[in-house]
């Protein structure tokens, strides 16, 4: 982590870095085994909204990091997860109605992204300046 993130005021249950890589990798891989399952389904609800849908909540997730850590916006940053919030629980839908086992692979990403959301509107909040 960087400098400007060691000096910002953190929100209650902000976790240790230590978490960050561990976590991520974790939840990379169920997103992966999501997404297979959700591609090798025969029966798929609205499946270009959902794969457009997905490439844009991808696309959201990857610029989240240099919005926040480089850029060193709390604001787009917060716009962006909010985004991401948004698309991923539509994907989750369209997802558990092709397979619900698709769709469960997802449960521990959203709870991850609803923690990410709570921080980044703490850091947020907590920072104005």
């Amino acid at each position: 982590m960087n400098v400007w993130f060691a000096n910002l005021i953190k929100p209650p249950f902000t976790p240790p870095n230590w978490v960050f890589g561990p976590v991520w990798t974790i939840l990379y891989i169920l997103i992966a085994c999501s997404i297979f399952l959700y591609l090798k389904t025969p029966s798929k609800y609205y499946p270009t909204l959902t794969i457009i849908l997905l490439l844009f909540h991808l696309l959201s997730n990857f610029i989240w990091i240099p919005l926040f850590f480089r850029i060193n916006s709390l604001l787009l940053s917060l716009i962006d997860i909010l985004f991401l919030d948004i698309t991923l629980i539509c994907i989750l839908i369209l997802f558990w109605k092709a397979s619900w086992i698709a769709g469960a692979f997802l449960l521990p990403y959203l709870f991850w992204v609803c923690l990410a959301t709570y921080l980044n509107t703490g850091f947020f909040l907590l920072n104005r300046s």
